[in-house]
């Protein structure tokens, strides 16, 4: 039995899966498995992965797409390991990733999981160290102190400040909480840190830059957010915390939700669910909500140039 299972889960990315792979290869600790898992992809991936197939690489393909988190899950049920990590196919291990977090557990059984800093980089591999560095100050990793976090709640769900492909877990801990929901896309990852932190795990911080993660150039358009928002709203609504202030905190965050998806639904035409996530989210903003509303009555064809002109106009 291998002591650490590695998933990639992959759909439509053989350009960039190949180095993630590598990046697994490469790794100075060797007692690991390696599961790939996609999420029925139309490119070469099949082509590529036959190719690994053979040399240690378990290949699970799902002909149709079962959703994102659906096929992380299935990468999870595969896994043999004591130890697993999930990380995405754009994004590579540092080569002692493995070796410096699992000694971290080996020694230290009442830790549930470590997690590291990361690099930025580009489409080509590239560290961009003004943007690593942003990145880590952006998300409070630079101002986290070696060792067990004392406050995990706070650390991953105001600050979130960790990256669960920089991270490696212990199984049982994931089994515990059963690892990410089904049929959740977006958040998934918030949303396993936050259930462990109230499940009462401990995290042990590894101030390193022991993985990489891939920025893409872009925006996120229209087709996306709606989604992402949805989940998001999902994601919120899905526990209440004991503690005052984080509990308001939650609270205003799914206002801003609400808010953000109303505006979005109105713009494609989903003109009364809209107007009820706007009317929900007006602690954020009644001027938003206003407009937001005002707008809904204009004929369809005519919001988008409208939300553009708002959007511009907020952002001034």
């Amino acid at each position: 039995m291998p002591k650490i299972s590695v998933c990639i889960p992959t759909c439509n990315r053989s350009h960039l899966l190949t180095s993630a792979i590598a990046s697994v290869l490469d790794q100075t600790y060797r007692d690991f498995e390696l599961i790939v898992c996609d999420d029925g992809s139309t490119d070469s991936t099949p082509a590529l992965m036959s190719e690994f197939v053979g040399r240690g690489i378990h290949y699970i393909r799902h002909p149709q797409r079962i959703g994102k988190s659906n096929n992380m899950r299935s990468g999870f049920a595969a896994a043999r390991g004591e130890y697993f990590i999930k990380f995405d196919d754009d994004d590579r291990l540092r080569p002692q990733f493995l070796q410096r977090t699992s000694a971290i557990l080996d020694k230290n059984p009442n830790i549930d999981f470590v997690s590291t800093d990361h690099w930025a980089i580009d489409i080509n591999n590239n560290i961009d160290e003004k943007q690593t560095q942003l990145n880590s100050q952006r998300w409070g990793r630079t101002e986290l102190p070696a060792g067990i976090i004392q406050d995990l709640l706070t650390t991953v769900f105001v600050n979130q400040s960790l990256q669960i492909g920089a991270t490696l877990f212990r199984h049982s801990a994931l089994q515990t909480v059963g690892f990410l929901r089904p049929n959740l896309q977006n958040c998934e990852d918030n949303d396993l840190f936050v259930r462990l932190a109230i499940a009462g795990k401990k995290c042990y911080y590894l101030p390193e830059l022991l993985m990489e993660y891939r920025f893409h150039a872009g925006q996120q358009g229209i087709d996306r957010a709606i989604p992402y928002l949805t989940d998001k709203l999902r994601y919120l609504t899905s526990y209440e915390f004991e503690r005052e202030k984080l509990e308001e905190l939650r609270l205003r965050r799914i206002a801003e939700t609400q808010l953000a998806l109303g505006l979005r639904l109105i713009d494609v035409g989903e003109t009364a669910k809209g107007r009820s996530m706007v009317w929900a989210g007006k602690s954020v903003s009644e001027a938003k909500m206003w407009v937001g509303l005002g707008l809904s009555l204009l004929p369809v064809k005519w919001r988008d140039r409208a939300f553009r002109i708002l959007r511009k106009l907020f952002v001034e």
